[in-house]
């Protein structure tokens, strides 16, 4: 065998073996699916509690009106919860229109803190930080200054974490409000429902595990307090904070019905600069965490931390590693025996990305459309390939920030 063929061989072996464990989350993801779909919709037992939702917003008067509107909208009782939005150092219009908004809705808890370049525009976790020091609920929900949930949202995550004492968090699900815009919002609507929320269900259903996302989500007052608030270090907040929690003995739960929409990327530049933020959040998550995987404490969430070593390391590193191999051998540079096996095994685990995918849309409504196959096999051809170009992007990044001992700086995802 030579230098090429082991490294064709180990690479063909990792990402069989992430694609299997990707197939089993998916299977166990539809099961809790259709398992939720049949069960009851929670419900608040007693007095409901008091909430402090927050909203970090910074040049967000595109879409902030809008957002806030269907936060006050909410089916909850409007005095047993607080809005607090963040005006993280704007130099937008954003101060006028929220002081609009407390003007019309002047009988509502509506609370805006307005920051300056001294003490905000320092990103998400910061904004956070200064928001927490000001609500008053004894669970807090979160919500991106982009998002319009559904008016039931915030009653589903309230009876969740008040019915079971052994969550700390109880998150839901984003849609993709633009996602017929264009080519690149329907990737993103694909990749939201398939990669985040059906891996979402899939751990829960297997391992009591969920990550929390950026919004629609809500926590316990003295979980905060405990950990001394958000790091705000970590540009991928929602990642870390969960990983502190489930230190702490919590669980955190999925609930699919408490459902929010939100805007996504419509251009591929403020795409790539935001899941560039993503990944580099997401590695600087796992790099803090990797210690974990020494201690027996720390036992329940050891999958988390190896899935996502998995992603950003393992996976990354074969999927370079085999594409260079096939095009290299097909030029002539190398040569490698198994490269007609590892076609074979590559068109196969293509076929299975496209049947697994579309299995993972078709539990939404309106998903199940014979086009979807299609734009699914391009996802795979285009969108697929600029993730590992994402990944690397990220890595290179963060190791770079760390070498020059940079100030790490939070994007704020461009609205439209």
């Amino acid at each position: 065998m030579t230098i090429s063929d082991v490294l064709m061989l180990i690479s063909v072996i990792c990402i069989w073996s992430l694609l299997l464990v990707n197939v089993v989350l998916i299977i166990a993801g539809y099961l809790y699916y259709m398992k939720v779909e049949h069960d009851p919709l929670p419900t608040i037992q007693g007095e409901p509690p008091f909430v402090s939702i927050m909203v970090p917003a910074h040049n967000e008067g595109k879409v902030i009106i809008q957002t806030v509107e269907s936060l006050l909208a909410f089916d909850y009782p409007h005095d047993k919860y607080e809005i607090i939005v963040i005006n993280d150092n704007s130099s937008d219009n954003s101060d006028l229109l929220l002081r609009n908004l407390q003007d019309k809705y002047a009988q509502r808890n509506l609370i805006v803190i307005n920051t300056d370049a001294t003490t905000g525009g320092k990103g998400k976790s910061n904004a956070l930080n200064i928001g927490f020091k000001q609500s008053q609920g004894e669970l807090i929900a979160i919500y991106d200054a982009d998002n319009t949930p559904e008016k039931g949202a915030l009653r589903y995550l309230v009876a969740e974490i008040m019915n079971d004492a052994s969550l700390g968090a109880v998150i839901g699900k984003f849609r993709t409000r633009n996602r017929n815009t264009n080519l690149l919002t329907r990737f993103i609507n694909i990749e939201t429902l398939s990669f985040q929320w059906m891996a979402q269900a899939g751990r829960w259903q297997l391992f009591k595990l969920c990550t929390i996302p950026g919004t629609n989500f809500i926590m316990r007052r003295h979980i905060i307090e405990e950990i001394g608030g958000w790091d705000v270090k970590a540009i991928a907040e929602d990642t870390e904070i969960s990983f502190r929690i489930y230190l702490m003995g919590y669980k955190i739960k999925f609930q699919p019905k408490a459902v929010t929409w939100e805007q996504e990327p419509q251009t591929l530049k403020v795409w790539f600069k935001q899941r560039t933020r993503w990944a580099k959040g997401n590695i600087y998550v796992i790099i803090k965490n990797i210690p974990l995987l020494f201690k027996r404490s720390a036992h329940k969430i050891k999958f988390d931390i190896l899935y996502f070593l998995s992603i950003y390391f393992l996976l990354l590193t074969s999927l370079v590693i085999s594409d260079l191999l096939l095009i290299f051998n097909a030029l002539g540079f190398v040569h490698t025996t198994i490269a007609s096996f590892s076609s074979f095994l590559w068109l196969l685990a293509i076929t299975l990305f496209i049947l697994g995918t579309f299995l993972t849309i078709i539990t939404e409504k309106g998903e199940m459309r014979l086009s979807n196959i299609w734009i699914i096999m391009l996802m795979y051809v285009s969108y697929c390939q600029l993730w590992m170009i994402v990944s690397v992007n990220g890595l290179y990044n963060y190791f770079k920030d760390v070498i020059f001992k940079r100030e790490v700086k939070w994007y704020k995802t461009e609205r439209f």
